[in-house]
């Protein structure tokens, strides 16, 4: 079985990864790499020309982006159970949270506001109706690809914690209890652990 290698930082999107990783449950190394310095290192370059994290490595395979590497490795692995029977809402919700919710909410969060009549431009239209959306399908079904939890819950699960912890997002009930159905999973306990092993001492 070839080697799983996550390039990371435990204060990047590098968390996601991981948790993803630890809900597979295979063996993997961590190679954690600094912003400044390692990042930019031509070596790692190679594998993400953007210097950024987090990068997988599977043998030849090099995935970047957590949403991709959440859904290669639900695919690559698939007795985790990680890929839902539903691959259309799979695929549909995996990239809403990656397209319009992260960009509606990067907006937001830069204070930048899409003019009414360049709302289609934009793609997500406005961010009350990118939040309406995501709530009215999580307030239907306990996870957002249907019954049981999936690569798409990681993804979105990390994005919607970050977004109540740091009130990025608005505490909408649907939003509140689906997080909660998530922040106990073993897996997320077991990568939280070892991301703030690593954090820098205060």
């Amino acid at each position: 079985m070839p080697q799983l290698t996550l390039y990371t930082n435990p204060q990047s999107r590098g968390r996601i990864a991981r948790w993803m990783l630890e809900e597979v449950g295979e063996p993997y190394q961590a190679v954690v790499l600094d912003f400044p310095t390692t990042m930019k290192d031509p070596e790692y370059l190679a594998l993400n020309p953007m210097g950024k994290v987090p990068t997988l490595t599977h043998g030849a395979a090099i995935v970047t982006e957590c949403a991709a590497i959440c859904t290669y490795l639900a695919d690559a692995f698939p007795k985790a159970g990680l890929m839902p029977g539903d691959r259309g809402a799979f695929y549909r919700w995996m990239f809403y949270a990656a397209g319009p919710l992260e960009a509606a909410i990067t907006d937001r969060v830069l204070g930048l506001t899409v003019p009414f009549d360049q709302m289609a431009f934009v793609g997500y239209g406005h961010f009350d109706l990118v939040i309406a959306t995501l709530e009215r399908v999580l307030a239907a079904q306990p996870y957002i690809a249907g019954d049981s939890f999936s690569a798409a819950d990681v993804y979105l699960g990390a994005q919607i914690g970050f977004g109540l912890r740091f009130k990025t997002l608005p505490p909408e009930p649907a939003f509140i209890a689906y997080w909660d159905r998530l922040k106990t999973r073993p897996a997320l306990a077991r990568a939280n652990a070892a991301d703030d092993a690593l954090m820098p001492k205060k």
